[in-house]
């Protein structure tokens, strides 16, 4: 079973940035979708961007044109890139990988975005 590390996460104020990162320890080049996942409190874990193994990409309408998710195969890393950062984005957030036989998630990282 792969493990899944997310960090990054912190606390920045409106219009800011961050980047998470989430270290597997195998590689990421055999699952099918990398993803990003959100859930604030009293609300359901939901998508936030995701990408597969040949480089689409695709994002929660929320975040379109503010976030991005990459990927570095070689460090068997994924990264989101959060810009323009709102009050509305503060959750935990938690990595992804799937296959048809793995569907693994990282522990979560804290996002805060409040002045």
């Amino acid at each position: 079973q792969v493990h899944l590390v997310e960090s990054g996460g912190g606390l920045v104020q409106p219009g800011g940035s961050l980047r998470l990162s989430c270290a597997a320890s195998g590689s990421i080049s055999s699952f099918n979708t990398m993803g990003w996942y959100r859930q604030a409190p009293g609300k359901q874990r939901e998508l936030v961007a995701r990408i597969t193994s040949g480089g689409s990409k695709n994002y929660a309408d929320s975040v379109r044109g503010r976030f991005t998710i990459s990927k570095d195969n070689a460090k068997n890393t994924v990264y989101l890139q959060m810009n323009s950062l709102k009050p509305e984005d503060t959750a935990a957030y938690y990595c992804n990988a799937a296959n048809r036989l793995v569907d693994a998630w990282g522990q979560g990282t804290q996002v805060t975005v409040s002045s």
